[in-house]
């Protein structure tokens, strides 16, 4: 068996500052894996995460440490093995998958047992900015069927009445990503619930939600930061309703297929996420979503890139669209 590794940086720009609680991001980074065999090539990309104590350079070396291996003819299974999990297993195991789809003239989802991935509601995220600013945002989508806002600790209250007062229709998913207390989860019960949240997501700093244990809240609260892998999961239960599964977090499709199951089997309702990635990121994601009928779907990322890889996923009104034929996961 030859089999080829390539590994690359890659950096897509932003069409606008895409601005959370903890900074502001203007351009994408991501690693690229491309693996070649038998005259097929798999292709899968990571988002290095600097809240994980991730870089693209940390990311390259996982991806090179592990490279002889590869080359040398290891499986997907013995490589996760050998890698933790992260941006780096992440771009390595859906370059597996995809590789594999190919080799054998089959897609990922006839390979995994899964139906293949159609059109699905996924949440158009507004970033952090003035209220009105925000307000004015979500005036235009508001007719999609979910939205995400982000917020901060000192506006939260005013950034969700502006949005919901603007669009009164869609689902409504607010992300305070860690900045929260827990007198302020508490302190907003009654304005989440009057404004209609469907979702809260990760409003404390992962590691320090014990103050959710037993906690009535009013609004489902969702495990992002929280929750990486199936390791997780008991020490989540009894304090999020949800988790958010999202591939840079697992180490790629192969974990958060095992993840999504086992969240199931304890009684989680499911959310899919993504960083802000390119469709190469999203494919194996909205595969991941469409097959365990996630509650709620975020995979807006590549919509937030000025140019995204040709033939990729497409947003019709909130809905997101699969990829071209060939693009990932097949073997057109």
């Amino acid at each position: 068996m030859l089999r080829t590794l390539q590994a690359d940086r890659r950096s897509f720009g932003l069409r606008a500052p895409f601005r959370i609680s903890r900074g502001v991001k203007t351009q994408a980074d991501v690693v690229e894996v491309a693996l070649t065999q038998d005259g097929a090539t798999g292709r899968g990309e990571g988002v290095p995460y600097p809240r994980y104590g991730e870089t693209v350079e940390s990311s390259l070396a996982a991806i090179e440490a592990v490279a002889p291996m590869i080359r040398d003819g290891a499986s997907r299974a013995e490589v996760n093995r050998a890698m933790p999990a992260g941006a780096a297993r992440n771009a390595v195991d859906c370059a597996f998958w995809d590789l594999e789809a190919r080799l054998a003239g089959r897609s990922v989802a006839a390979l995994a047992g899964l139906a293949e991935a159609g059109p699905i509601a996924s949440a158009i995220t507004i970033g952090i900015d003035a209220p009105d600013a925000m307000a004015a945002v979500a005036a235009r989508s508001a007719a999609v069927p979910l939205l995400k806002i982000k917020v901060t600790r000192d506006d939260a209250a005013e950034q969700i009445v502006a949005v919901r007062a603007a669009a009164p229709a869609p689902r409504l998913i607010v992300d305070p990503n860690e900045s929260w207390t827990m007198a302020e989860v508490a302190g907003l019960q009654d304005l989440l619930a009057a404004n209609r949240v469907d979702l809260l997501e990760q409003p404390l700093p992962a590691g320090e939600d014990e103050g959710l244990a037993g906690f009535a809240s009013r609004v489902p609260v969702c495990a992002d930061e929280s929750l990486h892998t199936r390791d997780d999961l008991d020490r989540l239960a009894g304090r999020y309703a949800y988790v958010n599964v999202k591939l840079d977090k697992t180490g790629g499709l192969t974990e958060a297929l095992a993840l999504a199951a086992a969240a199931r089997d304890r009684g989680f309702g499911l959310m899919v996420g993504c960083m802000v990635c390119s469709s190469l990121g999203i494919a194996p994601a909205l595969l991941l979503a469409s097959a365990t009928g996630a509650g709620f779907v975020d995979l807006d990322g590549p919509l937030w890139l000025s140019e995204d890889r040709a033939g990729g996923v497409a947003d019709h009104g909130g809905m997101l669209s699969p990829a071209a034929p060939g693009f990932w996961g097949d073997a057109a």
